[in-house]
């Protein structure tokens, strides 16, 4: 796995300018965005002890057993554990326990694998601070 600190600065960077509180509702309900300020508590938002790992990608045959959908292989996504809001996704978050999980697959994926952990840290950011990540 890569070093996740430059990821981790980005995402404080990040929130510390701008906070956007419902990217998912946008995306899938084409609501209007929730943008807040930027939030200058995320620039000192530490990890805990946050446990970051790749998981194996789910393989095509489950994902479509499971949803209909056809992917080849590897397909990108990990199972997600409740409380998530969606059973399959390329990484997922866990917030009292510290952890956030990505499909291996996207380790390779260049600046792609970068914004997804991003989104991830940023997450983990604004359960530190107490937002709700209701649309997260």
């Amino acid at each position: 796995m890569r070093n996740c600190g430059p990821i981790w600065k980005r995402a404080q960077q990040e929130l510390a300018q701008e906070v956007d509180l419902n990217p998912l509702q946008q995306s899938l309900y084409n609501a209007p965005a929730d943008i807040r300020p930027g939030d200058a508590r995320a620039l000192s938002a530490m990890p805990h002890q946050l446990l970051v790992a790749a998981q194996p990608d789910v393989a095509s045959t489950v994902l479509f057993g499971a949803t209909g959908v056809q992917r080849a292989d590897p397909t990108g996504l990990i199972a997600c554990p409740a409380p998530c809001n969606v059973r399959f996704a390329a990484a997922y978050s866990l917030y009292p326990r510290q952890i956030t999980k990505y499909a291996v697959s996207w380790e390779f994926q260049g600046d792609n694998f970068s914004r997804i952990l991003k989104y991830e840290f940023e997450n983990q950011i604004l359960a530190e601070l107490g937002y709700s990540l209701r649309w997260r």
